[in-house]
């Protein structure tokens, strides 16, 4: 009877465990359990995206304020369309607001960062299916290496 309850209790460790683990790994990757409530969809067109992937997080001077949906490509001209679902409580940002891919630290994971724009009497606010129009591409290290070997050649 000894070794059971022994056995039960090691059972019930492990599995302590594995669910503290899981947990764990879901508050690194800045994932929830729960839904984070109302949102509402912009799209940005890019020449680049660089490595960026669905989920990776959408950011106002620091603050996550939405996550990539979904990235796909034009049809017509192959180009990226980032799907971008923006927290409701984020609302009210004009139509001259701009997004880039930026990179946290030299090699980290890249994010979107939303800059807000200006505004005015007659300049409206982005509404759900609103495609952002000032976009900057993705940063991409092994071109921006490329061209400084290629200048650098070039010169002598």
């Amino acid at each position: 009877m000894n070794k059971y309850k022994t056995e039960v209790m090691v059972g019930f460790f492990v599995a302590l465990t594995i669910s503290a683990l899981l947990l764990l790994a879901l508050k690194v990757a800045e994932q929830s359990v729960a839904t984070e409530g109302d949102s509402y969809t912009l799209y940005a067109k890019f020449d680049n995206i660089g490595s960026l992937k669905a989920r990776s997080a959408v950011k106002v001077g620091g603050v996550t304020v939405g996550r990539v949906s979904s990235i796909t490509l034009d049809k017509d001209d192959f180009t990226p369309i980032v799907e971008l679902s923006i927290l409701k409580q984020y609302n009210g940002f004009p139509e001259t607001s701009s997004v880039s891919i930026l990179t946290s630290g030299l090699l980290g994971e890249q994010y979107v960062g939303f800059q807000p724009g200006f505004s005015f009497d007659g300049v409206a606010d982005l509404q759900d299916g609103d495609y952002l129009q000032d976009t900057k591409s993705a940063l991409v290290l092994e071109d921006l290496i490329g061209q400084f070997l290629f200048n650098r050649g070039s010169d002598e």
